[in-house]
């Protein structure tokens, strides 16, 4: 009987994505199917039509699991799908909007060294090399440009 359970799985998976709607449920309704139709092999009648046997196994399981879905409570306040699908970037790109534009805005020498030393990492010792002038003009200019960037986008920055 095996073997002829095996030859019908094609026309249950058509039949179960006709009934679930989608694929993934349909695989699991056919696995369900099969299940229940092995399990009960001894109240398949031999000469009967096989593939009716087993759309009627599917059928009832596919009801059985529609009724058993509808009794089941989701979770109301903690349930993921009241959630935002997709996070919202829109914050952050403004957010990367408004230091581009103060860093745009800012004197060239001040945008060099927090560049040098904020962004790129470099050492203010290495930043100095780079710009040709004392650590400490460097140690300055990185502090007024935070202070330049801290007043461009307000104190929480």
């Amino acid at each position: 009987m095996s073997d002829d359970i095996l030859s019908h799985v094609r026309a249950l998976k058509a039949y179960g994505r006709s009934l679930c709607g989608n694929a993934a449920d349909a695989e699991d309704l056919v696995q369900e199917t099969l299940l229940r139709a092995i399990e009960n092999a001894g109240s398949y009648r031999p000469g009967t039509h096989m593939r009716a046997w087993l759309f009627t196994i599917m059928r009832n399981r596919f009801y059985t699991n529609v009724r058993k879905s509808a009794r089941e409570r989701t979770g109301a306040a903690d349930c993921v799908s009241s959630g935002p699908i997709v996070q919202a970037t829109q914050d952050w790109h403004m957010a990367s909007q408004e230091m581009q534009q103060a860093l745009a805005d800012m004197p060239v020498h001040y945008r060099e060294a927090l560049v040098l030393v904020a962004v790129i990492g470099e050492s203010y010792q290495h930043a100095a090399e780079v710009l040709g002038c004392d650590i400490g003009t460097i140690k300055s200019r990185v502090n007024r440009a935070r202070g330049i960037l801290r007043r461009a986008l307000g104190e929480a920055a």
